[in-house]
């Protein structure tokens, strides 16, 4: 979105566009009101909210994946899920995605999650939590595995969306806006493909380093390992995807949308599942 700013993209498409930040819940509930006409949450908090009846639509699946995985030492003998039997795995809460994923993962080898100490660890500490050896492996974002790579910890993991198919981060849209004001909604997600197409098309260290100096200057210190990410996370397994190749980039997969959602309603965190095609703007 950043490079769609600078490069024009968006003015090409008739839009002055502003950024702010918000937890997730937060931004699907001001743009389902009509407080800011886009927002870029995670997936599960879009079910959710949808699940509740916020009028809230998906326009663009931007992330083809969830990002969560298993993370854990790479000298230490797991290699499934089977291997994390009375074991501590560190999740940020109960409730969160990542304890669903561990949840699910544990599933499909016949195992529960009663069959693993599951230890609640904060966002700021999971990472010193498997590092200093206080846990066994942590549910967390796959991207930190590259970073604990990068740091000199020897981290490998085992990604969740293979037992709990979801996405990462999605542009979303209220539905009064999608409805009235179709070419908004149009034209803004034109601007962000094509701002994705470009850092695809051999831009990666221009957008990062654009990004960092203009809008993240804390992240400087990150440089390299953000291209990094990028390079061997974003641009082959999030951004694309086999679907993508066939529909274009950020198209909506209505199959895997739908096993999000009554995955969703089978571990307890909608109360009813739903038709996907009311959450999604197809193209």
């Amino acid at each position: 979105m950043y490079i769609a700013q600078e490069k024009g993209f968006f003015a090409e498409n008739g839009l002055n566009v502003e950024f702010y930040y918000a937890a997730a819940a937060d931004i699907v509930k001001n743009v389902a009101s009509g407080n800011v006409e886009f927002g870029f949450p995670n997936a599960d908090a879009v079910v959710a909210a949808r699940a509740q009846g916020i009028p809230i639509k998906v326009v663009n699946t931007t992330y083809q994946q969830g990002l969560g995985a298993i993370i854990f030492n790479s000298n230490s003998g797991i290699k499934t899920p089977a291997d994390l039997k009375g074991k501590k795995v560190a999740v940020t809460s109960l409730g969160s995605a990542n304890y669903f994923q561990l949840e699910a993962a544990m599933k499909s080898v016949g195992m529960s999650i009663d069959d693993v100490q599951v230890e609640i660890v904060g966002t700021g500490a999971i990472l010193n939590a498997l590092t200093e050896g206080q846990v066994d492996a942590i549910v967390f974002s796959k991207l930190r595995t590259i970073e604990l790579n990068y740091a000199g910890f020897p981290a490998a993991e085992i990604p969740c969306d293979q037992f709990l198919p979801s996405f990462g981060n999605v542009l979303v849209a209220g539905e009064k806006l999608v409805n009235e004001k179709p070419e908004i909604v149009q034209g803004f997600n034109k601007a962000l493909i094509k701002g994705i197409e470009y850092v695809i098309d051999g831009h990666v260290e221009e957008a990062v380093d654009y990004s960092i100096e203009k809008m993240a200057p804390t992240f400087a210190e990150k440089r390299d390992v953000v291209i990094k990410i990028i390079n061997e996370v974003f641009i082959p397994t999030l951004w694309q995807s086999d679907y993508t190749k066939e529909h274009g980039i950020g198209a909506s997969d209505v199959k895997k949308w739908q096993a999000l959602i009554d995955s969703s309603k089978e571990y307890g965190t909608i109360k009813e599942s739903f038709d996907a095609k009311d959450l999604l703007v197809l193209n």
